[in-house]
């Protein structure tokens, strides 16, 4: 907690109220103070005493503010007897999966929900579950990986050129991608997002900024992979604004880092003390957006989500720079997150854990397996699932059941089969891990309209 000596009795001593204002205030200001004279944080701690309306809204201090004007007790929230009303799309999903939907459906916060085609079971929200709430978010049911993405450049590049200096594609894979904890690029980009007050803002952020900067322009390890494949364009698409015709593409599939599984983890735990649940739904806790710990996370989210997009950017860039070629379009969307959205008429707080935004007209990119064709899509803004579809074909086995099910000599037969090179990967993303991508586009045609495809052909992953 770094060097201040401060304690409880010297805050009450100041005039705190011996309740839950005094545990904040010595967390707060030993997390951000800590180097500071012990003299000026309780002359700061006196002035919020004295006037804590004038700091509600303050990142730093505003927890301590709402602590001092608000004496409720930290209550165990009850669960609905019934569920809110909720769509599942598609047949192969487990009840596992589905029980995790219907817990999430008596949240007294909950207004609807959703399971998309590809859905399996996860921590809290299942993956593949979309759930509306009331001014409300839930860092569980956004996930650990915050604003996860799907990023696809289509390049002016004859698609010849794939097999035709296929040597060229796989060393730009092997120099310019970084995957896992521990690959970093030797240079660092500049880049606006680490000018926003939003790091010195919050407390967490700040110190996660240098880790943030570090890893810009790397991917996770698990199932986040960047490829070269082959882009077919199906149907003609104002947006992306490229005739039918077969396209050299990029293809990316990661999220914000070291950054966003920080800030899902602190808030996470944060949020399950402040809103005690029965068991089952604990990993559904979620923070009040009129709180300061609600509005906090919420900033922290999404400063997570364009950090997210910030580093597929330079992926792509570092890609296209060695390679050559011009971007001629692109589609990206988030998964993971939470949107403020109107839904029958109000203001709702749409959570989608590894769901694709899928609104009216909306483009989006769904991944089959390191050997299975995507799909290019256009949203039809269905309402039935919170206007979503699948980020994916989603896991038919779980890793565990991946490393007793399957070889490398079964990977490398699917690969040979399908004519991919893999660079990286293992038994966990084996190609068979994962349900049928073409039965979960059947299952979700009231949710979007097929573009095109891409199909992998130079996949790199974590090792």
């Amino acid at each position: 907690m770094g060097n201040l000596k401060l304690k409880g009795k010297d805050i009450l001593k100041i005039g705190y109220p011996n309740n839950q204002s005094v545990t904040i205030a010595l967390e707060v200001m030993k997390r951000n103070f800590a180097t500071k004279n012990i003299h000026h944080v309780k002359s700061l701690l006196k002035e919020i005493l004295n006037h804590p309306e004038n700091f509600e809204k303050d990142l730093t201090f505003g927890q301590i503010a709402e602590a001092l004007l608000s004496s409720k007790k930290t209550e165990k929230r009850m669960l609905n007897t019934n569920r809110v009303d909720f769509r599942i799309f598609g047949n192969n999903i487990s009840d596992e999966a589905k029980n995790q939907l219907y817990t999430a459906l008596k949240l007294p916060i909950s207004t609807q929900g959703a399971l998309m085609p590809d859905a399996h079971s996860g921590y809290g929200l299942p993956i593949g579950g979309v759930l509306a709430v009331e001014n409300a978010v839930i860092p569980y049911g956004v996930g650990m990986d915050i604003g996860c993405r799907m990023s696809l450049s289509i390049l002016d590049t004859p698609i010849s050129y794939l097999d035709g200096a296929r040597d060229k594609y796989e060393k730009a894979l092997a120099e310019h991608t970084k995957f896992g904890m521990y690959e970093i690029h030797k240079s660092h980009v500049e880049h606006e997002i680490f000018d926003r007050d939003t790091f010195e803002m919050i407390p967490i952020l700040r110190r996660l900024k240098g880790k943030a900067i570090k890893q810009m322009g790397t991917s996770g390890g698990g199932n986040h992979f960047v490829e070269f494949g082959e882009v077919e364009i199906t149907e003609e698409e104002e947006q992306i604004g490229l005739p039918r015709g077969k396209y050299l593409g990029i293809l990316s599939h990661s999220g914000s880092r070291g950054l966003g599984a920080e800030i899902a983890q602190y808030y996470s735990r944060v949020a399950t003390e402040q809103c005690p649940l029965p068991k089952e739904a604990q990993n559904f806790a979620w923070l009040d957006l009129n709180t300061h710990l609600g509005l906090e996370y919420w900033t922290a989210m999404n400063l997570a989500g364009d950090y997210a997009a910030a580093c597929h950017n330079d992926i792509h860039r570092r890609l296209v720079k060695s390679v050559g070629g011009r971007v001629k379009a692109k589609i990206e969307n988030h998964h993971n997150f939470a949107w403020k959205e109107i839904h029958n008429g109000k203001e709702v707080v749409v959570h989608r854990k590894g769901a694709t935004p899928a609104h009216e007209n909306e483009l989006g990119m769904i991944p089959g397996s390191m050997t299975a064709k995507g799909f290019i899509v256009r949203g039809k803004g269905n309402p039935d699932s919170l206007k979503s579809a699948s980020h994916g074909a989603g896991r038919a086995h779980s890793r565990g059941e991946c490393r007793n099910l399957f070889t490398q000599n079964d990977i490398k037969k699917e690969l040979k089969l399908k004519n991919v090179i893999l660079m990286g990967g293992n038994a966990e993303e084996a190609p068979m891990a994962y349900k049928d991508i073409n039965e979960v586009m059947n299952a979700q045609s009231e949710l979007v309209d097929i573009l095109g495809t891409f199909q992998p052909r130079i996949v790199r992953m974590d090792k």
